[in-house]
């Protein structure tokens, strides 16, 4: 399979709740194909994460000229630097998961965290967590795991959250 078909795959099966068995009808490949496939661009994907949603300036020393710029702003945001939140993701899952990942609005959805600046960019994301977590568990989860890389704020500096955080 080609790379633009492999990434097509992927986005078709990203872009719909679909089984692999109805993606395997759509495109006319074996199931097994199909996981590959996917698998094989979701990991190209993940590794190019790494190096595209990080902090543009990672010491927070900068005001946001958004910020630095605007007197109904500035001297009040001026230690700000981004704003924390959480959604819901529908996504379909086995029976046997379907009671954590069901949120409280009654859906199966995965909760997904994510951190932006000022640019609206993306600096960090978190995701894979049942729809029935609570964004406090989310949160200090990606506090204490080193490995997730979440960029702390610098002494003085702070995050906007809403009063799930």
């Amino acid at each position: 399979m080609v790379i633009h078909e492999q990434v097509g795959l992927f986005l078709c099966v990203l872009g719909q709740p679909a089984s692999v068995r109805n993606t395997q009808e759509r495109l006319q490949h074996f199931g097994e194909t199909i996981s590959r496939q996917f698998h094989s661009v979701l990991k190209a994907i993940l590794a190019l994460s790494k190096d595209i949603i990080l902090p543009a300036d990672p010491t927070f020393k900068n005001v946001p000229h958004q910020i630095r710029n605007d007197d109904r702003y500035y001297p009040y945001f001026k230690d700000c630097i981004g704003a924390i939140d959480g959604t819901h993701v529908k996504i379909i899952v086995p029976s046997e998961l379907q009671i954590p990942y069901t949120c409280r609005k009654g859906y199966t959805s995965t909760n997904v965290m994510a951190v932006c600046d000022f640019n609206m960019c993306f600096t960090f994301v978190l995701t894979g967590w049942e729809g029935s977590a609570h964004d406090t568990r989310i949160f200090m989860d990606a506090l204490r795991t080193p490995r997730l890389h979440f960029p702390h704020p610098p002494p003085g500096k702070y995050y906007l959250v809403d009063a799930g955080y």
